[in-house]
């Protein structure tokens, strides 16, 4: 869990904390803790009171974005920071067309994969 700069926050078009997260998925705010932990979701720490939180394109109808919990593991095994991953997963990628992380909301994890795995080469 991190703090991430203006720049890679303002890429994130909107963020939830982590017990909004927990009633959208129906589950515990331990649990969301936990898939923080485990690597499955990006947390940062936002605004005065530092509260965690994660975009909320990383969570779909009751469930995490489908390939997102992949992605963030090549993008770790690639060496990538926390705030390097959020910062890729909302740039826009004109060949996608759109960001990855739009990308693997509209189930294309696919090519949100070849690209992350295109950039350990």
């Amino acid at each position: 869990m991190t703090e991430i700069d203006a720049k890679t926050d303002a890429l994130v078009p909107a963020w939830l904390t982590l017990p909004d997260i927990a009633e959208r998925l129906g589950t515990e705010v331990t649990r969301v803790r936990q898939l923080v932990k485990e690597g499955q979701l990006i947390a940062v720490r936002r605004g005065e009171n530092r509260v965690l939180m994660v975009p909320a394109d990383f969570i779909g109808e009751e469930k995490i974005v489908k390939g997102l919990s992949g992605t963030l593991t090549l993008l770790k095994d690639d060496g990538f920071s926390d705030e390097e991953a959020l910062e890729w997963l909302f740039t826009p990628d004109p060949t996608l067309p759109g960001t990855p992380a739009q990308a693997l909301r509209e189930n294309r994890g696919t090519e949100v994969k070849r690209r992350a795995q295109a950039l350990a080469v």
